[in-house]
């Protein structure tokens, strides 16, 4: 009899072995052939272009009235100048005073368009942190083959990459299929309220549909995902609701000399712990179970078997994706608290305690789910919870041909890039555009580290000419896709 069980045993493990060594060999890649992009640039005349758009210190701030709109206006005017043939041959328009908005007629009207967006405002440089720029915020300058300043990352490079592309194809003859719209907002770094959103709203009584919008959000990163020796470019297919938190208590203060046993700081206090050692369930899920989809079939042996294999080993995954914070926001609501406000006298005890915590919410979870849980974990009656924000946009298509376009145009210029679908933390303008668009997608097209990912609101934002010029030839490459690609999915 035990003789028997062994048996079964083994042949139960030899089983597993089979099926799941199967699994592993027969994972087929998801990347296309890349197509090398022969695609040759005035360098200097487009190093200069972006150098001096960075002089223009179109800066947002929280506070509207801080706006400098000269600067905005000189802005437009330096791409008048610099543009004229795109200013010529496009349609043109200003939306809300200052939303940039181009449309490039395409030989068929039948299909719906295609449109890319960026921004054009910058945040601003922390006071007294001027000197620790190597170069100066606003310099443009060109140095050591980079060009340094604010919006080299974000997001000008965005706005000129593009319109260098255009202005490329118009001198090479091309006429685009379908319509293309370049849309460039001007308050991304506050929301986009002003801009993107007024030229959503503008387009959307016009009846526009999109089958899709790209805007800036993931790139092209080296180390980016264990088991993968290929730089990885992340393409978000949606991006984390932000919601923000306020727990409130209020109660009889009094002498400190003769507390109670749990003060209102002491209770606020303890609700944070309880949320912070409860957490969201993380789950492989959604844009992030894409994500490993794709890169599966290129990671090394060991890697490969075990996500070729998730439905076994997903607990296993998911306990590995949670230990470290960039790779546990893929997979839950993340609990981030970032204010505390209480007490004003050293020896009195305050009557109010307020936390605020900022959540960044997963596709699927609504507000209603995170108040709820907030509510259930910390379990405090008196505590006073209110929650605001927004919820994760939509999650766009992998499946059809407008992700498969944009996964073709980055692989002709980073031909050796692994380009998988992602889920975005941070805020985009392409949620605005989730009105009007069949699909949004976030990609910035340049080869990053995490020193640049830190550099992009910090100090020494700057770009290397190659990964400019790369930025470009991408343009070029998502245009010519848009009509290349068959649109029946």
């Amino acid at each position: 009899m035990k003789k028997k069980i062994v048996w079964i045993l083994l042949g139960l493990i030899l089983l597993f072995i089979i099926v799941t060594g199967y699994n592993t060999i027969t994972i087929k890649s998801k990347q296309p052939s890349p197509h090398p992009a022969n695609t040759t640039l005035n360098q200097e005349e487009a190093v200069e272009h972006l150098a001096k758009a960075i002089t223009f210190k179109t800066v947002s701030y929280q506070d509207r009235s801080q706006f400098d709109f000269k600067e905005f206006d000189k802005f437009t005017a330096f791409l008048q100048t610099s543009y004229p043939t795109v200013f010529q041959k496009l349609d043109f328009e200003k939306i809300n005073g200052y939303g940039l908005v181009f449309k490039w007629k395409g030989s068929d009207s039948s299909k719906n368009p295609v449109g890319l967006t960026s921004h054009y405002d910058v945040v601003p440089v922390l006071k007294d942190t001027e000197s620790k720029w190597d170069q100066d915020p606003f310099s443009g300058a060109v140095v050591d083959g980079k060009i340094w300043g604010r919006g080299t990352l974000d997001d000008k490079i965005g706005v000129i990459g593009i319109l260098q592309a255009v202005d490329y194809l118009l001198a090479n003859d091309f006429t685009p299929d379908r319509d293309l719209y370049f849309m460039f907002g001007f308050d991304e770094e506050i929301g986009g309220d002003e801009g993107a959103n007024k030229i959503v709203s503008t387009l959307k009584k016009r009846g526009i549909m999109f089958d899709y919008v790209l805007d800036e959000g993931g790139a092209i990163v080296e180390n980016m995902v264990p088991g993968v020796k290929q730089p990885v470019g992340v393409v978000g297919i949606s991006e984390k609701g932000s919601a923000t938190a306020q727990l409130t208590i209020e109660g009889s203060g009094g002498h400190s000399s003769q507390p109670k046993d749990h003060t209102n700081i002491g209770r606020i206090a303890s609700a944070i712990v309880k949320l912070e050692d409860t957490q969201f369930k993380g789950e492989l899920r959604g844009p992030g179970k894409d994500l490993f989809e794709y890169v599966a079939p290129e990671m090394s042996f060991g890697m490969k078997y075990v996500f070729a294999n998730k439905m076994i080993f997903k607990p296993v995954i998911e306990k590995i994706l949670l230990q470290k914070p960039a790779s546990a926001a893929l997979i839950r609501t993340t609990i981030a608290p970032t204010i505390f406000q209480s007490g004003e006298q050293y020896n009195a005890l305050p009557e109010r305690a307020t936390a605020i915590i900022n959540l960044r919410l997963m596709p699927g979870d609504s507000l209603q789910d995170v108040k709820k849980f907030i509510v259930d974990a910390i379990d405090d009656d008196d505590i006073k919870v209110t929650v605001t924000g927004s919820e994760a946009s939509k999650v766009s298509s992998i499946d059809g041909w407008p992700f498969k376009s944009i996964q073709q145009a980055a692989r002709n210029i980073y031909t050796n890039a692994v380009v998988a679908p992602y889920l975005m933390f941070a805020g985009s303008d392409a949620k605005h555009y989730d009105q009007i668009a069949k699909n949004t997608y976030r990609f910035l097209p340049v080869q990053i580290t995490s020193e640049d990912l830190n550099r992009m609101h910090g100090t020494n934002e700057h770009i290397s000419i190659e990964n400019y010029l790369n930025a470009i030839k991408f343009y070029v490459e998502i245009l010519k896709e848009a009509s290349r690609m068959e649109t029946v999915d």
